[in-house]
């Protein structure tokens, strides 16, 4: 084994080196990006699967859309809530990667189960909502954190592909759901028994390298001066608590905010709104091309980010999908199936791959020293666009159908993508800030 060494840039970032992957895993590090892929895939189908089983939720046990629609919206704030906590432990050791995925196995597969069985909404919250939103937190703060300790050179590319991979594991279940709508308990029990299966397994050998680990190539302090991986390095590096008293965080995290609350509408209400005017399998089409454009968006974005700016992909992916909600609701009056699923592609290229761009851009303002946990503070964000895009947005339905709710979700995304061009670096002038 080489000497172990720690280096200095000229930012003040910190890289230990003299370790090659294959020294610390016993294989290639690319491995650890298809285990935190696969259980993503397995994770996610909590999220973007849940409206595909909403009307029959509703069907078979009379319960209101209001409280099923509840339901979801506590499930993505225990969701986004233990992003935070997850990190503390971690970089703590209280709670290494194994342990996280193997409680977050078991906690997923007990809200699919709920799913499946419960006869009340009451087990729907605490099974679904409680447990399986803390067990989906879990391995997502895990696999995305892994990904930026295992990829620090590339971290853009890396978590589109592990972040698309928690949207595209729901395309087949929410297929499935649509086409054999009288199995839902036994399809439900059949993903629960595969999710725990996968998260487990991919869990018990995911590991993280030492910190501030970097790979035997590109030369760290070179990259480090590489304009073409580095367009606006962090001025310095910010501890959690500075992060919180920062002015940048408060307005990224309103656009996290916004950005949230129109995704998890849409995936709260859009399969209920299609269904009511095209029919169930049209509902089912829309919700999959939505989990499918949000996946292969973030994927493309992720390779996109550093060579077209982050500030630049977000507004215009903000804006896209603010029209998509017009596109939508108007398609869906007029009964254009093809209009739908327009929109719902559109959508999930806008608001669905913002989550992609956060990673990045907590780096590029606040530095690497807190990172994971800089990005879970910023990330829980979205418990608070759950409270405003799925609780508020019932109030808005009943009062005012859903043309009242996809208009004020679009001018949510439009105001969100209005305020994140204004977003500038901590620290620095925004007069000397490059072209993004």
């Amino acid at each position: 084994m080489a000497e172990i060494r720690e280096l200095r840039d000229v930012y003040g970032r910190r890289y230990r080196v003299g370790e090659s992957d294959r020294e610390l895993l016993g294989r290639p590090r690319t491995w650890i990006t298809w285990l935190a892929a696969a259980a993503m895939l397995a994770a996610g189908v909590q999220q973007y699967g849940f409206g595909a089983i909403v009307p029959a939720l509703s069907r078979v046990h009379g319960w209101t859309f209001g409280g099923i629609a509840l339901a979801f919206a506590v499930w993505a704030i225990c969701q986004a809530g233990v992003a935070f906590p997850a990190a503390w432990l971690r970089d703590r050791g209280v709670l290494p990667a194994p342990a996280a995925m193997a409680a977050g196995a078991v906690l997923c597969a007990a809200g699919l189960v709920t799913l499946g069985h419960a006869s009340s909404l009451v087990t729907v919250f605490l099974g679904y909502s409680v447990l399986g939103g803390l067990g989906t937190g879990l391995v997502y703060a895990t696999c995305v954190g892994a990904v930026l300790a295992w990829f620090p050179e590339r971290t853009g590319p890396r978590a589109g592909i592990v972040s698309g991979a928690f949207a595209f594991g729901s395309v087949p279940f929410v297929v499935l759901a649509a086409a054999l709508p009288t199995a839902r308990a036994v399809l439900l029990d059949v993903t629960a028994a595969l999710v725990l299966v996968v998260i487990a397994g991919c869990g018990a050998v995911l590991r993280y390298p030492p910190r501030h680990w970097w790979p035997a190539t590109p030369e760290p302090r070179a990259w480090a001066l590489d304009r073409a991986h580095n367009r606006r390095p962090a001025v310095r590096h910010y501890r959690p608590a500075e992060l919180l008293r920062c002015a940048t965080t408060r307005a990224l995290y309103l656009v996290v905010v916004l950005a949230a609350a129109v995704l998890l509408f849409d995936l709260a209400y859009l399969a209920t709104f299609v269904a009511e005017r095209g029919g169930a399998g049209l509902a089912a089409a829309a919700v999959a091309v939505l989990a499918a454009a949000t996946g292969g968006g973030r994927v493309l974005i992720g390779r996109l980010a550093d060579r077209l700016g982050r500030h630049r992909i977000l507004r215009f992916a903000l804006l896209a999908g603010g029209l998509a909600q017009f596109v939508l609701f108007s398609s869906g009056e007029h009964r254009h199936a093809a209009g739908l699923i327009l929109g719902a592609a559109l959508a999930g290229l806008g608001n669905g791959c913002c989550y992609t761009l956060l990673v990045g851009l907590v780096r590029e303002y606040f530095g690497e020293e807190s990172v994971a946990q800089n990005f879970g503070i910023l990330y829980s964000a979205k418990a608070a666009g759950a409270v405003v895009g799925i609780g508020l947005a019932a109030l808005v339905v009943a009062s005012h159908g859903f043309a009242g709710a996809f208009a004020v979700a679009g001018v949510l995304s439009l105001a969100a993508g209005v305020l994140s061009g204004r977003l500038t670096q901590p620290g620095r002038p925004e007069s000397l800030l490059p072209a993004a």
